[in-house]
């Protein structure tokens, strides 16, 4: 299975047997082989990245709670070389950010050129939480559709190429999650009881959801939705999706400077 773009104007329906593990993939030691090698790739490409330094690569992460961003960020990202790469997580909204356009305290932290940044919760949060929860008035979030496609491909055709993915997990995976969370206490203090009053608005959240994959997959800023509930799987299918656009991207070392070489007579 190979992950493919959610077709502009396609509903999506967030089913829960569609979190689970695809048929087709190999068993979990070839796929944790797989996986590595693509990391490895994914090394040596942003490498090129780095040094060629005219474009960048936007990975955004959108999940429910529990979904697993921090652990897709960590096997698939981890490796990678801090110095050309960051990865920006979106709380709720301090004064100082409300004061401004939600689209404002994001803008800050789009990858500059050469780099890989990494969204863990990102602008689309202010697509869910406000409607959800009724923040604001229909006649606001709903522009906010619009708002989105032109500041994303606003980056676009300034050389930052967008990935989106919404790692998708049943509502039985959260819950097994959550109790797990509690039972380990180096994973407790991850717990919120808020996750709860989310949990308690799942269908409200599924048709957030699915709106924003119907309005905002777009061919320059795609959305990717990834079955979650095995951890493999998902870091599998988010590295071949990653890998696959930086080889498009092809991004090229920079020709030796003729001037620079001449010293390599002088070095003594």
């Amino acid at each position: 299975m190979k992950l493919k773009p959610v077709k502009q104007g396609e509903r999506i329906r967030l089913r829960g047997s569609e979190a689970a593990r695809p048929e087709g993939l190999p068993d979990d030691d070839e796929l944790k082989a797989r996986t590595e090698k693509l990391v490895q790739q994914l090394i040596d490409l942003q490498v090129a990245l780095y040094a060629e330094s005219k474009r960048a690569l936007l990975v955004v992460f959108q999940a429910r709670d529990a979904g697993g961003k921090d652990g897709a960020v960590k096997r698939v990202f981890g490796p990678l070389n801090p110095q050309g790469t960051y990865v920006q997580s979106f709380k709720a909204p301090t004064e100082e950010e409300l004061a401004h356009d939600y689209l404002w305290r994001v803008h800050h932290f789009v990858p500059q050129k050469g780099y890989i940044g990494i969204f863990n919760r990102s602008h689309y949060e202010d697509l869910l939480v406000p409607r959800v929860k009724g923040l604001v008035p229909p006649k606001v979030w709903r522009k906010r559709f619009r708002q989105i496609n032109d500041w994303e491909r606003t980056l676009a055709e300034n050389g930052v190429t967008i990935l989106k993915f919404f790692l998708h997990v049943s509502r039985d995976e959260q819950k097994a999650r959550f109790l797990e969370r509690l039972d380990d206490p180096t994973k407790n203090w991850k717990f919120r009881p808020e996750d709860l009053e989310a949990r308690g608005m799942w269908k409200d959240y599924s048709r957030a959801y699915s709106d924003i994959f119907k309005r905002c997959s777009t061919p320059w800023a795609p959305w990717f939705i990834v079955p979650s509930d095995d951890k493999r799987v998902r870091d599998y299918l988010v590295a071949h999706r990653v890998v696959r656009a930086l080889k498009r991207m092809n991004p090229q070392f920079p020709a030796a400077d003729p001037d620079v070489l001449a010293w390599r007579d002088k070095i003594k």
